[in-house]
């Protein structure tokens, strides 16, 4: 039985009429909602020339804009790659038959998803020094509290996918003499990495854009720098809102374009490839098989 048939039924002639003038009338309500909200900005003097005539000049975007957007860009890879870490072994963690090892992980991962991350921001900034008896760098308490939060809920993503992966497929390579380990690293995880490749993407997503709250420690990324300290100069804190908001669309849709490039990629590789040759170990116990 066709899945598609059982969970969708495909609108006929009328449906698809019906369809198309509510997809009408709610692009002509969009369009004057949009209109109404530009004449409003307009009776404000918001569209005024000279209010963007700063974006004109280099020294806006070479003072304001790009610091800012640099740092955002360097507390964002390095929030990545240590979020992806984390969410690995704490998937695992979580997974694990040894409860002094379940147990611990599971405790580290619902703390640190409850937390709102800008208090999580304010208690590493502001209370690690009280410990450590050093002043803590605000791009390590931004990139700290955000590998705390989204590490969490990816570990989360990489624990359902791996639930999600086929029992069989473990089983299989348990029979074949695999170890645990190996099950995990080279079985399990890259199934779930995978299956869950939207969720990851989205919650990468949600880290780039979650790097503006750095602001509040002073970290000098592109909503201090580009919004807050250029508006203070040139009095045009809606326009630089705006751009700051072009700039975080596009990074965000450039990630969502490679993620989306690396699950066809992995999906044509998937169905390209060859077949490994068995083992000769394999090999000689089926040819004695056969002698028998």
């Amino acid at each position: 039985m066709n899945t598609d048939a059982v969970l969708y039924d495909h609108p006929g002639p009328r449906a698809q009429a019906r369809n198309r003038i509510l997809t009408v009338v709610f692009s002509v309500l969009l369009l004057a909602l949009l209109y109404w909200i530009y004449t409003k900005f307009d009776d404000k003097g918001q569209w005024s020339a000279l209010l963007w005539k700063p974006f004109t000049q280099a020294s806006t975007w070479t003072g304001y804009i790009l610091p800012g957007l640099k740092n955002t860009l360097a507390a964002a890879v390095v929030a990545m790659a240590l979020s992806l870490a984390f969410g690995v072994i704490f998937a695992v963690g979580r997974l694990s038959e040894h409860w002094w090892l379940r147990i611990p992980a599971g405790v580290v991962v619902e703390f640190f998803r409850a937390v709102p991350l800008l208090l999580m921001m304010f208690f590493i900034f502001f209370g690690i020094p009280f410990v450590t008896q050093q002043p803590m760098s605000n791009f390590w308490a931004v990139v700290i509290a955000l590998t705390l939060y989204n590490g969490s809920v990816l570990a989360e993503a990489f624990r359902a996918g791996v639930r999600a992966v086929p029992i069989g497929q473990s089983e299989a390579a348990y029979a074949i003499g695999m170890r645990k380990g190996q099950v995990m690293g080279q079985i399990l995880i890259p199934q779930a990495a995978r299956a869950m490749l939207p969720v990851i993407v989205s919650q990468l997503v949600v880290l780039v854009k979650d790097t503006a709250l750095g602001y509040i420690i002073s970290y000098s990324e592109l909503l201090q720098l580009g919004v807050n300290n250029l508006a203070a100069n040139f009095g045009n804190v809606l326009q630089a809102a705006i751009v700051a908001a072009i700039i975080y669309i596009t990074i965000n849709a450039t990630l969502t374009a490679v993620a989306a490039w690396l699950a066809r990629r992995s999906r044509r590789s998937g169905r390209t490839a060859r077949p490994t040759k068995p083992a000769p170990a394999v090999l000689a116990g089926a040819a004695g098989e056969a002698g028998a």
